[in-house]
């Protein structure tokens, strides 16, 4: 397969005489199956947490102790997240995501079979590290690919927010209907499939390695682009704590704090999860709006300051306002992303941009597997998850304070190239 995808190739920029609809259909392709794989990514990550809850009774664990079999799949769903950008400027980014899918996949129906605490770990551990192909080469493939890039990172932030609303609703409703061990067989199956699909529509419509993007950005100064990436490294990595501690705490604080769960199972858990997450995936568009047309510093700054007093709120809610805080930390969360992804792509050069967002990535997702131990201490000390709330205000006041220093809109000023009249024509509609 390998050898096979390497040699499709894309030339670029596009000539003028090109069809539209020709230059299109690999472009929507690479921008399709990017979108479906960020969903399938967090929807498999986030498939035990809810899990988890059909296995306290089991194997005679406590919910401290089975939340941490996770710990190894989301350290390397981040650590995996520079060798994949890596690979993918150097090999094949079609040949990565295809990779990233068929292995999810069967790492997804390896834990579904798993006899015992040890081998779900095993299988966790390889979800998380085909998963963490995805964010390094599937967001670097709409970069390169996206002409609206705010909107199309919007769209695609949309998906992640459907695999992060389905994961919970998923896994519940195979709980209910059949086991814990269907919460993961049945998505893995799906997820290979879709891998065989990706391959096949690759090869058909010609899709291969481009490394001209086509919509070129104004240019940074090095000083410039090494101060972003100070920046951003904070900021991403207090993003990707408050991230994760939220959707790991979420089925288990709605468990508790939400009476209507008192005579509720697993699917109905997940289903007020799924519901928050819905909510808020379609404020990324609004995010990519935002991100097009107002300076990105401060579109990023504002979505981290409102996050403080939301949180800090939430640490004593439940019921109802509850469910709203969880909305409107979610929301804000989703729509700093297409401000963030857009900022490291104006700091980081076309050719290298799938290593730059593996580094953003690695930053990001590694340090954002201190969550689960964070959740499991803070629940085990406790018995709730006051602090837990507390502690992600603290790291929202922190990430606010970092972006202050970002470089303004001057640091990018300089004129980018003109956009090809073919590309835009190719993509209206993205």
């Amino acid at each position: 397969m390998t050898g096979k995808l390497r040699h499709l190739r894309v030339a670029g920029p596009f000539p003028q005489n090109v069809n539209s609809r020709m230059i299109s259909s690999p472009r929507r392709v690479a921008i399709g199956f990017s979108n479906l794989s960020h969903a399938l990514t967090h929807m498999m990550m986030l498939l035990y947490p809810t899990a988890v809850l059909g296995l306290e009774h089991e194997f005679g664990l406590s919910y401290g102790q089975l939340i941490s079999l996770s710990l190894a799949g989301f350290i390397l769903f981040g650590a995996g997240a520079l060798p994949a950008g890596w690979l993918a400027d150097r090999w094949s980014d079609v040949g990565m995501l295809a990779t990233m899918l068929i292995g999810m996949g069967a790492a997804a129906i390896f834990t579904g079979l798993a006899p015992n605490p040890l081998f779900i770990a095993v299988g966790l551990g390889l979800i998380g590290l085909f998963a963490s192909i995805y964010h390094p080469v599937g967001i670097a493939m709409v970069v390169r690919h996206a002409v609206k890039r705010g909107r199309s990172l919007g769209i695609n932030g949309v998906f992640g927010s459907l695999g992060l609303a389905s994961g919970p609703l998923v896994a519940g409703a195979l709980i209910d209907l059949y086991s814990w061990r269907a919460a993961f067989i049945v998505p893995g199956a799906l997820t290979m499939g879709a891998g065989v699909l990706f391959v096949l529509m690759a090869r058909s419509r010609g899709l291969g390695n481009t490394r001209v993007d086509a919509s070129p950005q104004p240019q940074v100064s090095s000083q410039a682009m090494v101060s972003a990436f100070v920046v951003l490294a904070i900021t991403t990595m207090c993003a990707g704590l408050i991230f994760q501690s939220t959707s790991v705490a979420l089925p288990k604080v709605f468990a508790e704090r939400l009476s209507v769960f008192q005579a509720g199972g697993a699917v109905g858990i997940g289903g007020f999860v799924t519901l928050v997450y819905l909510v808020a995936a379609a404020f990324q568009i609004i995010g990519g709006y935002l991100a097009d047309h107002y300076p990105l510093k401060w579109v990023y700054l504002l979505a981290y300051l409102v996050q403080v007093p939301v949180l800090m709120a939430a640490a004593s809610l439940s019921n109802w306002p509850l469910v709203t805080a969880a909305m409107a930390m979610v929301l804000l969360q989703n729509g700093a992303a297409p401000a963030e992804t857009s900022l490291f792509a104006r700091y980081s050069p076309a050719r290298w941009r799938a290593t730059a967002f593996g580094i953003k990535f690695m930053m990001a997702l590694g340090v954002s597997a201190l969550g689960v131990p964070l959740v499991a201490l803070i629940y085990e000390s406790t018995g709730g998850f006051y602090w837990l709330f507390i502690a992600m205000g603290l790291l929202a006041l922190t990430a606010t304070a970092a972006a202050l220093l970002l470089p303004g809109e001057a640091a990018f000023l300089a004129a980018a190239p003109p956009v090809p009249a073919a590309a835009r024509a190719a993509g209206q509609g993205d």
